[in-house]
């Protein structure tokens, strides 16, 4: 009951699942309805709505209080795992760094309240492709191709990022793709599509000068001067013809 004699009810559907309380115990919550039984109001109270997250941020960050930093969207699995964009109004402030506070001090105490759920800030942009990858962060993301008609994204990963962009449960692909509003798809990539080598590995065969000249047009990896014909290397570099021949000799090698 609050001081006017208000019922304040706390459904279990509105707890985190391992809510467990004891008669005396503080407990926070927000107002996520208020409906009327005769003439009294019964105020519906919830730890599962994405605004008593919203209200623990505006709590504990004070950017975020007075405006500085605005949170574009949460989206939950309560007690498992949830995702916050958020955007800085003001260019010196980072957004995801104020939120999350000097070796985590500010984001310790909202992931405690929520039951140790795993908090994912991302720092907010239009840029769908660049939302989606910081939306399934911590997986590195190789390659995304989105079809803005159908709202899917087809997202491709080297083989050991393929998990962690699903997430225990699936918890971390699904709120990614609540998050960006895209229907996101992961794609295993096989061995070929993503083994590639960097040219500075190839140093000891391969003169410094000549990997310079390379990277001059573009081409850091085997493969980038591999998918060039030896005509066009000739032409686009300082380069002898004989030198690109040794040079493609070399690489191919590496796929063989």
């Amino acid at each position: 009951m609050d001081d006017e004699g208000n019922e304040l009810v706390l459904p279990k559907s509105e707890q985190i699942p391992t809510d467990y309380f004891k008669k005396g115990d503080t407990v926070r919550a927000v107002v996520s309805k208020v409906d009327m039984k005769n003439t009294s109001p019964v105020i519906i109270l919830s730890r599962t709505s994405p605004a008593f997250l919203e209200r623990l941020f505006e709590m504990e960050v004070p950017e975020i209080f007075d405006g500085l930093i605005t949170i574009k969207k949460i989206v939950r699995e309560p007690g498992e795992r949830a995702k916050v964009a958020v955007e800085s109004y003001d260019d010196r402030i980072d957004p995801v760094g104020a939120c999350v506070g000097m070796k985590g001090s500010r984001i310790h105490g909202i992931v405690r309240e929520l039951r140790n759920e795993n908090i994912d800030v991302i720092n907010y942009t239009s840029n769908a492709q660049l939302f989606i990858q910081r939306s399934l962060s911590p997986a590195k993301i190789t390659t995304i191709k989105i079809n803005e008609e159908t709202g899917h994204a087809s997202v491709y990963l080297k083989p050991d990022q393929v998990s962690l962009a699903i997430g225990k449960g699936g918890h971390n692909i699904k709120l990614a793709g609540k998050l960006t509003g895209h229907e996101i798809d992961v794609y295993r990539e096989s061995e070929e599509d993503y083994e590639d080598v960097d040219l500075e590995e190839f140093a000891d065969e391969i003169d410094s000068w000549i990997i310079d000249e390379l990277k001059a047009i573009g081409c850091d990896t085997a493969k980038s001067v591999l998918e060039l014909t030896k005509e066009d290397l000739v032409k686009r570099t300082d380069l002898e013809e004989e030198t690109v021949k040794e040079v493609l000799q070399i690489l191919r090698a590496e796929f063989e």
